[in-house]
């Protein structure tokens, strides 16, 4: 017995040490940020307020909140409808076919970020490849202002999140039994009600979670807001840095990760009940 505790500590405790200095550490710190007051030239004053929470409830921190959660979700749904059949359409492939396929999903995580973002301010710039193209084969007469918009973001967003969308997708599906739909399509249903009341059910898990990890990412991306939004499309993440870098009030920037977090914990809620409502 002791020898097996022994054995646990070793492996676990590398492992814990690492979460409680870089994970448990810095969010008790975060949390307590949230309850001080800001001093008068930034940094921390340590009187007890909830005056941070509050603050919360202003009407442009109320809008920033709500333009991220549209863009996240319009991002998220995007990526599901787009996600779905390239999965679907991978698993389907031969299995020598799966790996190079899969390898092409990833590997724009192979190129910096900051540059995979830079290259669409190439391609939807007034001189860019798109306007060019687009001015060249007179589908119009005059450049569009596509780049600094919010449709600009969601399509950074869609391209920087896409293949978090697919690998969870490609997994549920690529295990999918395909006894189940062989016997519904004996049963007389048609492709559609296969998909709708066999494929789509025993997906869903991998949707769900497909779902989160882009959402989450998306709401607190201040990167492609910043590049491609040109100022003119804050998020909570470009609140969040704005707080703790430019103004240095570092209390009300830990609210509001926070309040980040909170999304996070709802989110990882609602999967858990999915699943286990699923599962019952």
């Amino acid at each position: 017995m002791r020898r097996s505790w022994l054995a646990r500590a070793v492996f676990l405790g590398p492992g814990i040490a690492y979460l409680a200095v870089f994970l448990l550490v810095p969010l008790a710190l975060v949390l307590s940020y949230a309850f001080f007051r800001r001093g008068r030239f930034g940094g921390i004053v340590h009187e007890a307020t909830v005056e941070n929470f509050s603050r919360l409830a202003d009407e442009i921190y109320l809008q920033v909140l709500t333009d991220s959660l549209v863009i996240a979700f319009a991002t998220t749904v995007l990526a599901l409808l787009l996600g779905y059949p390239a999965a679907y359409a991978i698993a389907r492939l031969p299995r020598r076919w799966r790996t190079v396929a899969l390898v092409l999903v990833v590997l724009p995580f192979w190129t910096n970020f900051l540059v995979r973002t830079y290259a669409w301010i190439v391609l939807l710039s007034t001189q860019g490849v798109v306007n060019k193209t687009l001015t060249g084969i007179g589908v119009i007469d005059e450049p569009l202002e596509m780049l600094y918009t919010t449709p600009a973001v969601v399509a950074g967003l869609l391209y920087a999140y896409l293949p978090l969308m697919i690998l969870p997708l490609y997994s549920s599906i690529e295990r999918l039994d395909p006894s189940l739909t062989e016997a519904s399509v004996d049963l007389g249903a048609g492709r559609f009600t296969t998909f709708r009341k066999v494929t789509l059910p025993l997906t869903l898990p991998g949707a769900i979670t497909g779902s989160i990890f882009v959402f989450v990412p998306s709401l607190g991306n201040f990167i492609v807001p910043e590049l491609l939004g040109g100022g003119r499309t804050v998020m909570v993440g470009n609140l969040v840095r704005d707080q703790f870098l430019k103004a240095r009030d570092w209390p009300f920037g830990a609210t509001l990760a926070l309040t980040l977090l909170a999304f996070l914990v709802v989110l990882l809620v609602a999967q858990s009940w999915a699943n286990r409502r699923r599962a019952s």
